[in-house]
């Protein structure tokens, strides 16, 4: 595992480009922090490897017990577009520290990364057989993966959608274990005493990183009214300056989306939103006349039954809102089907605790947004899924506890 986290840093160039190809990724981004984080997670990983160990249990008479944590087995990872190298790397690296051998899956849109850290897991000395990349279409090696009777587990992160596939699949197999990671429509509070640069650059970021194709998007953004006027001016103007275009250019922040069905899909959003009544403060358009560039999109006066406050669009698009007081935010921030990520924003500890532990999701950011570490568990509440990422949770899951008991005689204690 050390070796093959070499590799990814020896071969950053040709695996951050083939990212840039395949999914529209900033080519900057991808070789400063997505594939050198893939390299430290498999670092992360190698260093539990070999301290994964039970139990020895008190048991209430005359036995003998201790747990032991075993490899679950054969696991298929199926893993979406938006963060080829990122998720592929969330899968592989615990379920190898966990003694797994695995299939996975890519997204049809972006394989490329897939197959090249196969060739350097191969070149680093993994076996052949552990890590088995087979590239094709949701319905068909999707479908194998999660029916196959032979694999033990499934670990999906993707749509909703297609993760209740999976689990009916898994269910009507070999009822195999099952670990999804899955939408959102996670809220952003901004509460009156939050700085309005950090809130403003927190927010836009929030929604348009990666052009708005991710899970843990922050784009149901809540307001508090004493700072709302002069924040919607700024985060429009932010908006505005904000660089959209070639996603080789350093300059760039923001590149084309994964292919033409999501391009078409997030402009047939902005339409809704139009219809049911929103107002467009900006962009609510394709960016020029080629390629897939859709321009930072801000809607307010937003209802909360609207289309597009309900679904997870997967694009650069932002519902700004104003709210009044803690009470109320906390029940709209709620009033989603989806629990993935919340950010809150504000320099009073007591307000950020309450509101932390009244929103339903599985991670909050307080003060910070899109704060990822290999320590910190990742995954979703609701229909944003069950099972954990990252940390020693996203070790686990790939491992069966069992537990070994033994009769004891004339013993001295118990």
């Amino acid at each position: 595992m050390l070796k093959f986290a070499d590799l990814i840093e020896e071969n950053i160039d040709e695996l951050a480009a083939l990212d840039t190809i395949n999914a529209g990724k900033l080519f900057s981004l991808a070789k400063a922090s997505e594939i050198p984080h893939a390299a430290t997670l498999l670092r992360y990983y190698a260093g539990a490897a070999d301290k994964i160990h039970g139990e020895v249990l008190k048991m209430s008479c005359e036995l003998h017990a201790y747990t032991l944590r075993e490899p679950i087995g054969v696991v298929g990872h199926i893993i979406p577009w938006n963060a080829p190298t990122t998720v592929f790397m969330l899968k592989v690296a615990p379920a190898l520290a966990a003694g797994c051998t695995m299939v996975m899956k890519p997204a049809e849109q972006s394989p490329l990364s897939a197959l090249f850290y196969a060739h350097l897991a191969e070149k680093a000395g993994i076996p052949d057989g552990v890590i088995n990349v087979v590239a094709g279409f949701g319905p068909t090696a999707g479908a194998a993966v999660s029916s196959h009777m032979d694999i033990d587990m499934v670990s999906f992160t993707g749509s909703t959608e297609v993760g209740r596939i999976v689990m009916q699949a898994a269910a009507t197999s070999n009822l195999k274990q099952v670990s999804l990671e899955l939408g959102g429509k996670s809220p952003f509070i901004i509460f009156d005493d939050a700085d309005l640069d950090t809130a403003t650059d927190l927010a836009l970021t929030g929604v348009l990183h990666n052009k708005g194709e991710i899970c843990v998007a922050g784009s149901r953004v809540y307001v508090q009214e004493g700072i709302y006027e002069e924040f919607e001016k700024k985060l429009v103007a932010k908006a505005k300056a904000w660089s959209v275009g070639d996603p080789f250019d350093p300059n760039v922040h923001q590149g084309p989306q994964v292919d033409r069905k999501q391009f078409e899909k997030i402009l047939s959003y902005i339409e809704h939103g139009k219809r049911e009544g929103a107002t467009l403060l900006t962009g609510g358009g394709r960016l020029g006349s080629e390629g897939y560039y859709i321009q930072p999109t801000i809607f307010t006066d937003v209802k909360e039954d609207s289309v597009i406050m309900k679904d997870e669009i997967f694009g650069p698009i932002m519902s700004l809102m104003k709210f009044r007081t803690t009470e109320e935010v906390i029940e709209r921030a709620n009033n989603t089907r989806y629990g993935l990520a919340a950010g809150v924003l504000t320099k009073n500890i007591d307000l950020a605790n309450t509101v932390s532990r009244s929103i339903r999701a599985g991670i909050i950011w307080i003060n910070c947004y899109l704060a990822i570490d290999n320590d910190c568990p990742y995954g979703g509440y609701k229909m944003s899924g069950f099972g954990r990422d990252l940390g020693l949770d996203g070790l686990h899951k790939y491992l069966h506890v069992k537990s070994v008991v033994t009769p004891i005689y004339n013993s001295p204690w118990l």
